[in-house]
């Protein structure tokens, strides 16, 4: 067998990252993946920057035992506030899901509005219009949190159920009004809402989904570098999570969209142990 067979690592502060998988399968499915559900410490969005910067080395150390080939931190909040810091340290290449839809988004853009909605720490750090001014730095951007939208989608939340739509028109009415061209889904649950996002939002703004971009960043540079397992084989999910793995499996199916098997639990002091040296 030819090809590199090391894992992907991915890492998230819950669930959300799900959906990121969800395309890396799509895409590349002979490629196996590790993923790192900090279940017991979700949410990060409404931490500082350095409790998540603490996390997201933290959650690497664990992923590293694997072997893997690169890792993928699937959580918006994570890539806003840790990245850098990541990829200083890391001995293998790394991905955040902030740059990859910033840059599609200025792509589609041309010159007009992009509206930003995400957590509020990813907001409060301003990433997304960071990442966006390197490519165009006069760009109107508008940002709005939107911290209903998580617990919706892990409720399992019906895209046209009365409350979710409700939440939606609130959070996103006032930045329809400026009327964007494009409007970036900067956290990894709101693919489930897309359905509702995309009726308020209506046909003329343009949603780009940063998970769905971040997939095509990690296939770009897994081919660039010849890094690609061998297409014969099939790769496997292995799932670990820092609580509550059986909730982890039956909110994970809406994420995956297909059911997640193989779950471990993996205790506070299995997390720590060998942790990574960082600044």
């Amino acid at each position: 067998m030819t090809g590199d067979q090391r894992c992907i690592g991915v890492f998230d502060s819950g669930l959300g990252g799900l959906t990121v998988v969800r395309e890396l399968q799509r895409r590349l499915p002979a490629e196996s993946i590790v993923y790192f559900g900090d279940t017991a410490r979700v949410p990060y969005g409404f931490k500082s920057v350095e409790t998540v910067t603490r996390f997201a080395h933290e959650n690497c150390g664990f992923l590293l035992r694997f072997d893997p080939k690169m890792i993928v931190v699937a959580c918006n909040t994570a890539s806003a506030a840790a990245l850098p810091a990541l990829k200083a340290s890391l001995p293998v290449p790394v991905c955040g899901v902030v740059e990859p839809g910033a840059k599609q988004a200025v792509l589609i853009a041309r010159g007009r509005t992009i509206g930003v909605i995400a957590t509020e720490a990813t907001i409060n750090s301003d990433a997304y219009r960071r990442a966006m001014g390197q490519y165009q730095p006069d760009l109107r951007v508008v940002q709005k949190p939107c911290p209903l939208f998580v617990p919706l989608a892990e409720e399992g939340r019906r895209c046209d159920d009365h409350i979710t739509l409700a939440v939606v028109r609130e959070y996103l009415e006032p930045i329809v009004r400026l009327d964007p061209a494009v409007l970036i889904l900067g956290c990894t649950h709101y693919p489930l809402l897309k359905a509702a996002i995309a009726q308020v939002a209506g046909p003329d703004i343009v949603l780009v989904d940063s998970g769905e971009q971040t997939a095509r960043e990690v296939v770009s540079h897994l081919k660039a570098t010849g890094a690609l397992a061998d297409e014969s084989g099939q790769g496997r999910l292995s799932c670990y999570v820092s609580d509550n793995p059986q909730r982890f499996r039956e909110l994970g199916q809406r994420f995956l969209a297909h059911p997640v098997v193989d779950v471990t639990w993996i205790a506070p002091d299995q997390l720590l142990a060998d942790k990574i040296e960082h600044a």
